[in-house]
């Protein structure tokens, strides 16, 4: 069977691929083929706020397919908030069913929606049968706690005329450790109704071409803490070539030049760097012991000296480590 060219898009991560993340990647690695934007929670007022609108304004993500994403579990909050998209001229809102942190389930979102398929399924029925004037989609995960659980949470996905679900092949309770239950995206592969994304583990373009050769009908594969590994990761993909020195450097001082217009503070971009670079000093080899000195920086100065050292001095890789991976 000849796979096709699903598309390559951008996962969404709270803290890392906001809008300076996305404008710095578009330029210089060439534009993924969407971007899928950190959640916004809607309220019960009908605005978006100020700070929300710092990153859905149509203008903050011109010359990009921004995707954004709610997270909520009331249904006249998502109806407002799926229609003021459509009004900003997004065509597809994108549901978090996949988020595990601990404040997020607290409030039965995210993955915590996942414990009452019924509740669950009822959500579905009022939202799609609003006749929103926008595409929506569904990123998951299989269950809280157990594999069974995915089961009925696919036949209540099963129902609905979802522009595509993307399948993040963990548990609630797995988090992000140890390794995804690919076996679970097997079985329901050709089970599920409507287009397939997938979403996890994927670090090179080996792991790309697996995932594309496995399931050859998939509409989308989903990368995120990859990317901020190596940001040249899809533009291998598409034949290009592996990232070079000269532009991690000017990848990571655009970056920090980004979120210092952004915070109008230094400190507070360095301290947002310092979570790329707990996955970016995966692509140089050597850096698992100096890139706690970048951690461990209190001024600008003893940052970008140890940033200097590892861009300027260490073999970067043509590909990145798996070096967050964690045992369950």
């Amino acid at each position: 069977m000849t796979a096709t060219n699903p598309l390559l898009v951008v996962a969404p991560m709270e803290g890392l691929t906001g809008a300076p993340f996305r404008k710095v990647h578009a330029k210089l690695f060439g534009p993924a083929d969407a971007y899928y934007l950190p959640f916004v929670s809607p309220t019960t007022t009908p605005a978006f706020t100020e700070r929300q609108l710092r990153e859905l304004a149509p203008e903050v993500n011109a010359g990009i397919h921004a995707v954004p994403q709610l997270l909520t579990r009331n249904t006249e909050d998502f109806i407002w908030a799926a229609k003021a998209l459509a009004d900003l001229g997004y065509d597809e809102v994108n549901l978090n069913f996949g988020c595990p942190a601990g404040t997020v389930v607290a409030k039965g979102k995210g993955s915590g929606f996942l414990r009452t398929p019924h509740e669950l399924e009822r959500f579905l029925e009022v939202i799609f049968e609003a006749d929103l004037p926008i595409d929506i989609s569904v990123k998951t995960r299989l269950g809280w706690s157990d594999e069974d659980e995915f089961d009925a949470i696919a036949e209540v996905y099963n129902r609905f005329p979802m522009k595509h679900l993307t399948i993040h092949p963990r548990l609630r309770t797995d988090h992000y450790k140890g390794d995804v239950r690919r076996y679970i995206f097997d079985d329901y592969y050709r089970r599920m109704t409507m287009p397939l994304g997938y979403n996890g583990d994927i670090v090179t373009n080996a792991d790309l071409d697996n995932i594309q050769n496995s399931y050859p009908d998939l509409a989308l594969i989903m990368v995120g803490r990859a990317l901020m590994s190596d940001p040249a990761l899809f533009r291998k993909a598409k034949g290009g070539a592996p990232a070079s020195r000269d532009e991690i450097i000017e990848f990571s001082r655009a970056l920090f030049e980004s979120y210092a217009r952004a915070f109008d503070s230094q400190k507070n971009a360095m301290m947002r760097m310092k979570e790329y670079w707990f996955f970016q000093h995966n692509l140089f080899e050597g850096a698992e012991k100096i890139v706690k000195s970048i951690y461990k920086a209190k001024t600008i100065e003893d940052y970008e000296k140890t940033v200097r050292i590892i861009t300027e001095e260490l073999p970067i890789r043509t590909e990145s480590l798996f070096g967050w991976h964690k045992p369950l």
